[in-house]
């Protein structure tokens, strides 16, 4: 299963930040009440000037099977960020991309597009739902001592290989605690922030990857 934990996460989060181009708007019919518990997310989160969140992905198979869990934290600063999983590391200074096998001891290094296609965790936080998403606001629920506000996303593009996301938000901090993504063949993707941190003091060095910390690491140039 080596892999298959990183490539949906990757994929999960590049759900909710690959729809920024060649967007047709669709506010019009969506729900202004989710709209604004939405806006005020973003708001909330541009507000700090770093971010760490200790997050778990989780896979569900259609009989709502856990197939497993992957952990891992991100941190986030400015266009910048870091993901740490078990396996596999990411780093991002906001110029170059760094992906670490740790298994294979080899990083593929890779140009960062700050034109909106990279993926950056920090989509996740901000505002993805503004295009191609319909959304409407399904109620709220106590969890934990928290009311959290259910906010349910539908693709406007139904050739996705999913067909709706639930993005959960704790109603008095406006922070996302989970998402839900539905796949069309029964699979689901939950991924929780377990933990999180904002304005922890992190150095820029932090996000660049120091290749000479890793003897006899293959690196792959791909810019």
């Amino acid at each position: 299963m080596k892999g298959i934990f990183t490539t949906t996460l990757l994929l999960t989060l590049i759900s909710f930040s690959g729809f920024t181009q060649n967007a047709i708007a669709t506010q019009g019919t969506s729900d202004p009440n989710a709209k604004k518990i939405l806006d005020g997310v973003t708001a909330k989160f541009k507000s700090y000037q770093s971010v760490k969140a200790d997050f778990a992905l989780q896979i569900e198979d259609a009989s709502g099977k856990i197939q497993g869990t992957k952990n891992g934290t991100a941190y986030m600063k400015g266009n910048q960020y870091k993901v740490e999983l078990a396996d596999q590391q990411i780093f991002c200074n906001a110029q170059k991309i760094w992906t670490y096998d740790k298994a294979a001891n080899e990083v593929q290094i890779s140009k960062f597009d700050p034109s909106g296609e990279s993926f950056t965790p920090q989509k996740i936080f901000t505002n993805f739902y503004e295009k191609d998403f319909l959304y409407k606001l399904n109620g709220e629920k106590k969890e934990g001592g928290k009311v959290l506000q259910e906010i349910e996303l539908t693709p406007t593009d139904k050739n996705k290989a999913f067909f709706k996301v639930l993005v959960f938000v704790d109603k008095a901090t406006k922070n996302i605690t989970s998402t839900k993504l539905f796949e069309k063949n029964g699979n689901r993707y939950i991924y929780k922030i377990t933990r999180f941190v904002p304005n922890e003091k992190i150095d820029n060095g932090f996000f660049v990857f120091n290749t000479a910390k890793y003897p006899g690491i293959e690196v792959i140039d791909l810019q």
